[in-house]
């Protein structure tokens, strides 16, 4: 990609990223843009600079090349947080301009000497404090811990009205035809951009819903005219994306969506009878409903739906005494990312023993959870009609009870 302006002075360096898991967990099928910026005053800073995964810069350097920028002319690093992502790139710069004056919070500063050795040449920021670059771009940082590491700070361009967010705001998904503003996309991309935003906030920033949630807030008191994340695209309407995060963190509690997560897996095919029977009975019910097989489908694939979805179905048979080991590594991380307050229904196969509820109970409890479940179904070996007849009322008044979440929310708010 060629560096593209995007206000007075500044400018954005990308590099869309593929065939990688983000944070070396995280499926990202349609890729993943690292966006860098260049702030041109009297002096130039960069922020947050790309790198390949590898924490390779040639890219970084690439890019400054078009711009006729040497790396020698850089005096400011603006590390929003020192996730390698975004800094891995330092210990490269270093030995090409020394005298470079790196700009951070303290705990960055903490992790900078951790990561890529001592630095005496730091500037240490907090909330309130700015940096004058010179005709008129003066940058005022602000506070955003854990969002989603402790060091996180913004940095907004007073002249701009351009704030870096870093990884708040930010989104998976490519730069596709040098199109850098979320506006540029037609309704449908925007539609399958808002799905990897999703993506993005709950595999990555999900378990920091509460912090991304007071971050949005202070972030929306100011006079912002441009949203420039660290990965995604640059918002030109920042209400749309506070509006849309705030909504995201809102979903950990619940209710979240009307909508019905089906995760499930079978071993010989008696648990896939009640699922396809699940699945046709979902079908006559107006409510948008996700399906996902485990271990086929990722965990960041299951995380996406369920967290916008306020009902969850488990279908999985008994594995030893316990769950199948698939749905027991998924709920984990449901439970560790705070998918929290769902309405469920579970039901499945057993052989030659039960057990699965046990341990189901016991992550809830010790995760905190807190699901309300229907009262489960459980067959021996293949269902019987009865049986598919009792999965046919739990998943019908699955759907009553997401429904009427939704409605009493609507009401109280």
């Amino acid at each position: 990609m060629k560096p593209m302006k995007i206000a007075e002075g500044i400018y954005q360096l990308s590099v869309n990223v593929e065939d990688i898991l983000f944070e070396g967990l995280w499926e990202i099928p349609k890729g993943v843009s690292l966006n860098s910026y260049i702030i041109k005053g009297e002096k130039t800073a960069i922020v947050d600079g790309v790198c390949g995964w590898d924490g390779v810069p040639e890219s970084l350097y690439a890019l400054l090349e078009q711009m006729n920028i040497t790396p020698e002319s850089i005096e400011y690093l603006i590390v929003n947080h020192m996730e390698p992502d975004h800094s891995g790139w330092i210990e490269s710069f270093r030995k090409i301009n020394p005298d470079f004056k790196v700009v951070g919070s303290k705990k960055a500063k903490m992790l900078l000497d951790a990561f890529y050795g001592k630095d005496d040449n730091f500037i240490c920021v907090g909330e309130g404090d700015t940096l004058d670059l010179g005709k008129g771009h003066i940058l005022n940082f602000i506070d955003i811990p854990n969002v989603h590491w402790p060091d996180t700070i913004g940095t907004f361009d007073t002249l701009t009205g351009t704030l870096f967010s870093c990884d708040a705001f930010g989104s998976f998904g490519k730069i596709i035809d040098d199109r850098i503003y979320v506006d540029e996309l037609s309704k449908e991309e925007q539609i399958t951009y808002e799905q990897e935003t999703i993506r993005y906030f709950s595999n990555v920033l999900a378990a920091f819903s509460l912090q991304a949630k007071k971050a949005t807030a202070k972030c929306s008191e100011l006079p912002v005219k441009l949203v420039a994340p660290g990965h995604g695209l640059i918002w030109r309407n920042p209400e749309e994306v506070f509006k849309a995060y705030s909504e995201y963190a809102d979903c950990s509690k619940g209710p979240a969506r009307e909508e019905i997560t089906l995760i499930w897996g079978s071993m010989y095919g008696m648990t896939r009878k009640a699922v396809e029977h699940a699945v046709k009975v979902l079908e006559e019910e107006d409510i948008v409903v996700h399906v996902h097989e485990v271990p086929k489908d990722s965990w960041g694939t299951v995380l996406t739906s369920a967290w916008t979805s306020t009902g969850i179905i488990l279908a999985m048979p008994t594995y030893e005494f316990k769950m199948f080991p698939p749905m027991g590594a998924v709920l984990e991380e449901l439970g560790k990312k705070k998918v929290y307050n769902r309405k469920a229904f579970r039901f499945g196969s057993y052989g030659w023993s039960g057990g699965a509820q046990k341990e189901l109970d016991e992550i809830l409890t010790r995760l905190n959870m807190n699901w309300d479940f229907i009262e489960p179904v459980e067959f021996l070996g293949s269902p019987l009609e009865e049986d598919l007849e009792k999965i046919r009322i739990g998943v019908k008044e699955l759907v009553k009870q997401v429904k009427d979440k939704i409605l009493t929310e609507k009401h109280i708010g």
